[in-house]
């Protein structure tokens, strides 16, 4: 009997460490024969522990399973929630990226290739490198951080640079609320990324790779350092990958919690050992990045998703999607909603779909009020624009973003007005302070935010004005994208700036 129980951070918070030891102890005091394997999460948050017993070739889930459970596990009389494939949340997904989370050992090459693992790199290292960088910009693929911008483009330019050194860096400070892909991408099915930087390195020249891991991700640190000693080993990166002539290398590090360092050059700043602030453009990190050398930066999901481009073809990828919105995104959903977890799909889901009917509303079972998209700096969507597809230039239009993909649910009970001054303030605090529309205008705009709730209705055209000014004046996302949650919720839920008074008067 084979049993996977997630090792998943998520899971292992709601108890899958002891579940697995308790299979283990219960096991062996049976004299049961019984294989664990420590697999990633299938991403029903709801459900976790989510423990899968396979016999006879059939894999059946039961969650969310206590320890106390364990006995009628292994009895067989435990209520089963059937195949994972046929829980409705996870049926109506389409996944290429996350293909195998979940269903693999995470840190099992075997496992890897048996579940199409390294045919992708098998193909691309009978390409040149120009062909290469054409078939990921056939497939569409834009990046997957925050922007948007297209990979093939953005790999063109690093391709066609002089210089004898190249460098790939994957972007793994996942800072935004509400967004934890990257996270089970790394610790349930690291190889993808590996591959994917390789393929990189490939189409680039770039012959050393980065993984910049935010320090709060120990779990996701540890697996992706075993599966960098593990592929190694195995001659997938190293002086000559799989027996060719391309030599290819990557190293993990470590990022020490600061917000801004998601941003690229300030990441690049961080990874040289400097102070973690922006640097202004150009040069852009394609010419001029980590050491002064080209540098393809992408984020997790870009590069975890190459693979399955070359697996199946550009062709194949860019017939998921919507307008220039390709392929499918992995999309988080979180907050105050029923069923949270990470869902695959393609582009252009209403975003009402998502909440009501995927999510399943509230977990408060009030009605949703709000849903903030793309993380701290994100957009207030209100009801009235749950018709919104889920694409790129869809949201822009409605004057909100994707960026990682993270949705964050409301109930009615929200203020927002103070889920603007918390977005103001989180700006204030993680500035780097390299620009002067971020570094004071964060903190003059928690000012103006509290003079409204003290009842000064002069303050909304100040606000107004510095926002403004915040968005055409800073150098990155955090003070450019910080008037995003503040203008939303002054446009959209004016009541919520209007009743405000102290308690004193």
């Amino acid at each position: 009997m084979k049993i996977y129980v997630p090792r998943d951070s998520a899971a292992k918070a709601l108890g899958a460490d002891d579940v697995a030891a308790a299979i283990a102890a219960e096991a062996k005091r049976r004299g049961d024969a019984v294989e664990i394997v420590r697999n990633g999460s299938r991403g029903m948050i709801w459900l976790e522990p989510l423990v899968e017993v396979e016999k006879d070739g059939t894999r059946r889930a039961y969650g969310p399973v206590s320890p106390a459970e364990v006995p009628a596990l292994l009895d067989g009389t435990l209520g089963t929630l059937g195949r994972v494939e046929d829980i409705p949340f996870f049926a109506r997904q389409t996944r290429l990226t996350f293909a195998r989370v979940g269903v693999t050992d995470p840190l099992s090459l075997a496992d890897y290739e048996a579940h199409g693992g390294l045919v992708g790199l098998r193909r691309a290292l009978g390409m040149t490198a120009a062909d290469i960088v054409a078939e990921v910009t056939a497939s569409g693929l834009r990046g997957r951080g925050g922007a948007g911008f297209p990979t093939g483009i953005k790999w063109e330019t690093v391709r066609k640079a002089g210089g004898e050194r190249k460098y790939i860096v994957c972007n793994a400070d996942e800072g935004d609320s509400g967004t934890f892909a990257d996270r089970m991408i790394m610790e349930g099915d690291p190889f993808t990324l590996i591959e994917g930087m390789v393929i990189a390195g490939l189409g680039t020249g770039a012959t050393k790779g980065y993984v910049y891991i935010r320090s709060e991700y120990p779990d996701a640190i540890e697996v992706m350092e075993a599966a960098v000693r593990a592929a190694r080993g195995a001659g997938i990166l190293g002086a000559g990958v799989l027996g060719s002539g391309h030599a290819f290398d990557m190293e993990i590090r470590m990022g020490a919690g600061a917000y801004v360092c998601g941003e690229e050059t300030s990441l690049l700043n961080s990874l040289e050992g400097k102070r973690g602030i922006v640097r202004a453009k150009p040069p852009l990190p394609a010419l001029e990045g980590l050491f002064g050398k080209p540098t393809v930066v992408n984020n997790v999901l870009s590069l975890a998703t190459v693979p399955v481009i070359f697996e199946k073809g550009a062709g194949h990828y860019a017939g998921f999607g919507l307008g220039r919105s390709k392929g499918t995104m992995p999309i988080q959903i979180a907050g105050n909603v029923k069923h949270g977890g990470l869902f695959e799909t393609a582009f252009g889901l209403p975003l009402g779909e998502l909440v009501n009917d995927i999510g399943g509303g509230t977990a408060s079972g009030r009605p949703v009020k709000a849903v903030q998209v793309g993380g701290p700096l994100g957009a207030y969507m209100p009801v009235s624009k749950f018709d919104t597809p889920f694409g790129y230039e869809e949201f822009d239009g409605q004057g909100g973003l994707i960026g990682h993909a993270g949705v964050v649910v409301f109930d009615d009970t929200a203020d927002m007005l103070k889920m603007a001054r918390f977005a103001m303030e989180f700006c204030a605090v993680e500035s780097c302070g390299k620009c002067t529309p971020c570094r004071i205008g964060a903190v003059r705009g928690v000012e103006t935010i509290d003079r409204i709730r003290r009842g000064d209705a002069d303050a909304k055209g100040i606000l107004t004005d510095l926002c403004e000014t915040m968005k055409d004046g800073s150098l990155c996302a955090l003070g450019g994208f910080t008037p995003f949650p503040v203008m939303s919720a002054l446009t959209h839920f004016p009541d919520d700036f209007a009743h405000h008074k102290e308690a004193a008067e």
